[in-house]
């Protein structure tokens, strides 16, 4: 006797052989997998449900589905590594009725359903509202960056083809004055090694002019040979090859509301697209939002007031003057009832006339005083100082009074949204996406995000509870 406890005899037959079923237990989250997927109306979202008249029958598209959820609910993305996993685990084994697809047959299926992919991400933002798990009044809107499967070297912007260029010509100007040093110290072999280098890098100039011409074709004059829609965006002081993966979080349960994949490098002009998301995914008719300086835009706070979104956006401090030791603009105090601005001398700055910029109406105020004013070196050292104002300026006013009296909307901001993005990186590992250009990285992506949606509800509540809840 060994004295400790020892397995069943693996060349034991059975008259009655245990079910698959019970290897799995009661609170197991692929029980939520199954059943969640099993209630969705497949063909409604876009899958091809019916199977092909001529042929070999392929998998249906729920069993499909099952595998990428299970596979990104346990951090296993890749379709080779799913196709193995389908062969040896016990519980995508019960998931799909041990059936096991082959690799390409799993990857196809991401491809070829990705806009279906990404309408399940959104029917379980559905349950998740119906389980009263989603606050409607808050929610926080952030932009993180995504390395994409495009080597920096492989992209190329303006900046970068001048560095690389004038590097080429650098190194062939260098092989060729020690091309004729050699050729006058007369050594045959290392002529002919020389002019080998020079020849490699007039090639690889010629490469770099036609890319050149490839990237200048471009709206954004960006290249990236591997990705076509990847981008260079600067993250974290760093640049990266990658997508700006956006998402609005639920306060109460940091639950991702809406996400979007966008290859903007910055987060200025997305704002009022994500609040819009976000309110439609939570259905009702007004919602607050707060996000970070990053998407502070007059334009977008008008456009969320409009559709009546109260935002909650720390303004940027962008004053040279505040630099030079001036009075910044925010020293000159507006006076509604007589359009006029008041300076730090207590004169009068008054309207004078509108000009266009940007497409923005652009108020111009200035006081005839300034001449003889006493404090003017601290102001200006121009005529007079001139305050511009924006038509819609009592917007921006109404934003930085609001912050100003919920000063800790910050603090809930950095506490919801830092978590899911995270989360979601440490699960996707040092490459994150696997995938190329924009429509299939948003399809990952959306598998990440209902991946994330899914883990955390069965946290909060329980396996028992979601599947009552379904």
């Amino acid at each position: 006797m060994s004295g400790f406890i020892e397995g069943e005899n693996r060349q034991q037959s059975t008259l009655f052989p245990e079910r698959v079923d019970d290897y799995i237990d009661e609170d197991s989250p692929v029980r939520v997998i199954d059943y969640f997927i099993d209630k969705l109306d497949i063909s409604g979202l876009g899958f091809k449900a019916e199977p092909a008249i001529t042929g070999r029958p392929g998998y249906h598209p729920r069993t499909m589905l099952k595998i990428y959820v299970y596979g990104y609910l346990n951090q296993v993305h890749s379709s080779r590594r799913l196709e193995r996993e389908a062969q040896r685990n016990v519980e995508l084994m019960w998931l799909t009725g041990r059936l096991a697809p082959d690799f390409k047959t799993i990857a196809d299926f991401r491809k070829d359903n990705g806009e279906a992919i990404r309408l399940v991400c959104r029917e379980f933002v559905m349950l998740c509202r119906k389980l009263n798990l989603l606050t409607d009044t808050l929610v926080a809107i952030d932009g993180s960056k995504f390395k994409a499967v495009n080597n920096r070297d492989k992209n190329f912007t303006k900046a970068k083809m001048k560095r690389r260029l004038a590097e080429v010509e650098a190194s062939i100007a260098r092989y060729l004055s020690e091309l004729d040093a050699a050729d006058a110290a007369a050594p045959a072999e290392e002529s002919w090694s020389l002019k080998e280098k020079i020849s490699a890098l007039e090639e690889e100039m010629d490469r770099l002019k036609k890319l050149e011409v490839r990237m200048l074709e471009a709206p954004d004059e960006q290249l990236s040979l591997t990705d076509p829609d990847a981008r260079s965006m600067k993250s974290r002081g760093a640049g990266i090859v990658g997508y700006n993966v956006q998402t609005a979080v639920d306060t109460s349960h940091h639950l991702i509301v809406a996400h979007e994949v966008t290859n903007a490098p910055v987060d200025r002009r997305l704002l009022h697209k994500m609040a819009m998301q976000a309110k439609t995914a939570l259905d009702v008719d007004a919602l607050k939002v707060v996000a970070d300086q990053g998407y502070y835009s007059g334009e977008e706070l008008l456009a969320c007031e409009q559709s009546n979104i109260v935002s909650f956006i720390a303004k940027i401090d962008t004053a040279a003057k505040r630099a030079k030791g001036e009075f910044p603009r925010s020293a000159f105090r507006y006076i509604p009832d007589d359009d006029e601005y008041e300076c730090p001398a207590g004169e009068r700055l008054i309207y004078r006339f509108t000009s266009t910029e940007k497409d923005k109406e652009i108020r111009r105020y200035w006081s005839s005083a300034c001449a003889g004013c006493p404090i003017k070196s601290a102001c200006t050292p121009s005529k007079q100082r001139r305050v511009s104002r924006w038509v819609h300026e009592e917007v921006i006013e109404a934003a930085e009074h609001r912050l100003n009296q919920h000063p800790g909307m910050m603090n809930i901001r950095r506490a919801t949204v830092e978590h899911p993005f995270g989360t979601l990186k440490a699960w996707m590992g040092s490459t994150h996406f696997l995938t190329k250009t924009l429509d299939r990285v948003s399809t990952e992506m959306g598998l990440h995000v209902l991946a994330y949606n899914m883990k955390r509800v069965i946290n909060l509540l329980g396996t028992k509870a979601v599947l009552e809840a379904i």
